[in-house]
């Protein structure tokens, strides 16, 4: 039996501007965007190249919801980038105003930097050694 992460949920405000933030910003793919009806979408985004995990971009649609927007995780990185070219995709970043919490920096694990998405999610990304 073979197993795999497909999909994470990550609450947002807006549809609109969230699939903005993450084609635009981070380069991702729209892969499906579907009415449900009674103002709820089916919006599934993911990094070009695929293999991983895609986002479902979840509208909040109460008060308990909308609190956790953009702290899905108590302050700690949520989600990790990885990339092959982490010079090209940082700048790409920087020009679409995302944050950045430091300067990129070398670990044992490969080239690093913590940004924040739209929402003040954490989010690391990574150039793997």
């Amino acid at each position: 039996m073979a197993q795999m992460l497909a999909m994470v949920s990550l609450v947002v405000r807006d549809y609109d501007e969230a699939i903005a933030f993450y084609t635009g910003a981070l380069k991702f793919k729209l892969i499906e965007d579907t009415d449900m009806g009674g103002g709820k979408r089916w919006v599934v985004v993911a990094p070009e190249g695929g293999g991983g995990a895609s986002l479902l971009l979840a509208r909040a649609v109460n008060a308990e919801q909308l609190a956790h927007v953009g702290n899905q995780t108590g302050g700690r990185v949520f989600l990790f980038l990885h990339t092959t070219d982490f010079w090209g995709d940082y700048r790409h970043m920087q020009a679409h105003g995302v944050q950045f919490m430091e300067q990129p920096r070398t670990e044992p694990y490969g080239l690093v930097v913590v940004f924040f998405d739209i929402y003040g999610n954490k989010w690391d990304l990574i150039q793997p050694k």
